[in-house]
């Protein structure tokens, strides 16, 4: 996903192995991730894929004030997905804390260690013995 104020930026979905860089996109107050060769393309992300950051992460408040966490790896996601206008895009460490992407300093080198498996049911399951999967068996 890219935030909503990124909606009129280019973008492309992350890949496995890249490594990106955060930065503010031109047009916008919104950061985000882009590839260093492509700086004006937002790089988007499915909630569950991981990063990995070369640093510590650091974050400010718009040069109010910085702030590092001391983790390295994080998982994308949202927060507040119904809340309309308002930054979603978060990056979730592991000891629960999140940081909205928007409020990451810029420049900071992050590698995009895994993408959510994200499994498209395209048929029903097989029925079993005559049951079909889909209907709930009754337990003794």
């Amino acid at each position: 996903m890219c935030d909503y104020s990124l909606h009129a930026v280019e973008s492309r979905p992350a890949e496995v192995g890249e490594t990106l860089i955060t930065t503010t996109f031109r047009g916008t107050s919104t950061r985000g991730f882009a590839s260093e060769s492509e700086p004006n393309v937002a790089v988007c992300m499915l909630p569950g894929t991981e990063l990995a950051f070369a640093k510590n992460v650091r974050y400010d408040k718009r040069f109010i004030w910085t702030r590092e966490i001391n983790f390295r790896v994080g998982k994308f996601g949202v927060t507040e997905p119904h809340a309309p206008d308002r930054h979603h895009d978060a990056i979730e460490f592991p000891d629960g804390s999140r940081v909205l992407v928007t409020l990451l300093c810029e420049g900071q080198r992050v590698t995009v260690l895994q993408l959510p498996v994200v499994e498209q049911v395209t048929k029903r399951a097989p029925s079993v013995i005559g049951v079909d999967a889909a209907t709930p068996v009754p337990t003794p």
